[in-house]
């Protein structure tokens, strides 16, 4: 009977690990962009980036980070819902996700689009973006302001295009705990929610700026920190007079 039990339990180790190969399973609809395995479809300077418990973890703890790196997707993606998860390893840990980007040639750099994580300081922040849209958005009189599920043009405009009401967002995110983002392309519009708050609803009004690109990962440049991502899972949606899913 040893024998047989010996099979027994290996069989059920076999398919819990079949099981488990995800943390969660996928929404209706979804796909998984990441396999919480390995770099399969991505690329970037694995120096900064490494797989943990299924996650990608951005960044170390034991070094600073010289400049922002990103772990991109090879695909392109024009309109989709992507869901996924991100904690950081402090409450000032800066990272961010890409879409819709472009590695530039030849730099560490990508441009696009980003859904931020962290925070910023006031002053700033109010260099950043517009004085109707940072009232709007309940900006601190001073100290720091939270980012999270913020719209940033990355080396491109350079500028926050939209920005949730940041004392609803900032009651809403644990920073050191899972928070859940949704992130909605459709054409000109981008929509984004964190933990279940909507912080932008944007609508592009430059018909020059590229509807599908890249998804990455960011870690900021900055000290020694660290940002991780999982349960990444993503749906194509129809074209709205826009590109599709590459």
């Amino acid at each position: 009977m040893t024998g047989y039990r010996t099979i027994v339990l290996a069989c059920a180790l076999i398919l819990f690990g079949a099981t488990c190969s995800h943390a969660t399973d996928a929404p209706e609809g979804f796909s998984p962009l990441f396999n919480g395995a390995d770099f399969s479809g991505w690329e970037g300077n694995e120096a900064f980036f490494r797989v943990e418990e299924q996650a990608v973890v951005a960044g170390r703890l034991s070094q600073p980070i010289p400049k922002n790196q990103f772990l991109c997707t090879e695909r392109e993606y024009g309109d989709f819902e992507l869901r996924l998860q991100a904690k950081a390893s402090q409450d000032d840990v800066n990272g961010g996700i890409q879409i819709r980007s472009q590695r530039i040639p030849n730099h560490h750099e990508v441009k696009g689009y980003q859904v931020d994580i962290g925070v910023v300081p006031v002053p700033v922040m109010r260099m950043m973006f517009d004085a109707e849209g940072l009232e709007k958005a309940h900006l601190p009189a001073e100290g720091a302001a939270t980012i999270w599920g913020s719209l940033y043009d990355e080396s491109r405009r350079n500028k926050y295009l939209a920005v949730g009401d940041m004392a609803e967002t900032a009651k809403a995110v644990t920073p050191t705990e899972w928070n859940d983002f949704v992130i909605r392309c459709e054409g000109p519009r981008i929509q984004v929610w964190v933990n279940g708050i909507q912080t932008v609803d944007y609508t592009e009004s430059d018909d020059a700026i590229p509807r599908a690109g890249l998804i990455g990962l960011q870690i900021h440049s900055g000290p020694a920190s660290e940002v991780a991502y999982r349960n990444l899972y993503i749906k194509p949606l129809p074209e709205a007079n826009g590109d599709a899913e590459r």
